[in-house]
């Protein structure tokens, strides 16, 4: 099983599942956590999600042992992947429901997008942070606007040219992450998060959630326009 899920009470806790490669993101790794996304989005028992990963590492980013069968001669695969992978980049902030990632040790690449695409991130003190891809004479393209939206210009693009890593110091500072905790004590942390989201009425927290990420696109008008739509609406929230 490339991702495990379990459950506790109305909290999923999904688990990336390869720890012997640092849960580097393969094909079937990133097809199947995509479809753990919509499966618990699509669970009315479940509130709430926690995103972590197996072993001493959240996530490496991109497997490079597939890199050898991804190449011009195979268009449809590249395709594939590619779409796959850009699914994946936006899809935990397209759920109903809202994701809280806990990180321990590595996030790079692939994994730092993954773990900045949630809703907040609860951090280890061993976090190591960033996209060294152009080590690898390989471009993070599909990582590389969820990390504008969150940096500085002139930080995005220093991590991006030079493989810099953050520490989990450094990421807080930046505001990438929202807690630092022990690498002990980031899973108890983040699921203590998933646990007072869940007590919140669904409609509630589904609406806001979705609110958030429109009127961060928006232009301030429509924005208010956005927000006294939801104003209406949850009226019927209320019980």
């Amino acid at each position: 099983m490339t991702v495990i899920a379990e459950d506790h009470g109305a909290v999923r806790v999904l688990t990336l599942n390869r720890p012997e490669k640092l849960n580097a993101l393969n094909t079937a790794l990133t097809r199947d956590l995509s479809e753990a996304f919509s499966a618990a989005d699509a669970d009315r028992g479940i509130r709430a999600l926690v995103l972590t990963g197996a072993g001493r590492g959240f996530c490496a980013g991109a497997d490079l042992g597939e890199f050898s069968e991804l190449t011009p001669e195979h268009a449809d695969a590249v395709l594939e992947r590619a779409a796959l992978t850009a699914k994946l980049q936006v899809q935990a902030r397209q759920l109903r429901i809202p994701v809280v990632a806990a990180v321990r040790g590595a996030a790079v690449g692939g994994g730092a997008g993954l773990a900045i695409g949630a809703d907040m991130v609860v951090a280890g003190t061993d976090l190591k942070f960033g996209y060294p891809e152009l080590k690898h004479s390989i471009v993070p393209a599909l990582v590389m606007t969820g990390l504008v939206h969150h940096l500085g210009r002139k930080l995005a693009f220093e991590l991006v040219s030079t493989g810099r890593l953050l520490t989990a110091a450094e990421a807080f500072e930046h505001g990438l992450v929202n807690r630092v905790a022990d690498p002990a004590e980031v899973l108890p942390a983040a699921l203590a998060i998933a646990e007072h989201w869940a007590k919140v009425e669904p409609r509630a927290i589904a609406a806001a959630k979705d609110l958030f990420y429109r009127v961060a696109d928006l232009p301030a008008d429509a924005a208010m326009r956005a927000g006294q739509d939801v104003n209406a609406l949850m009226r019927g929230f209320r019980r």
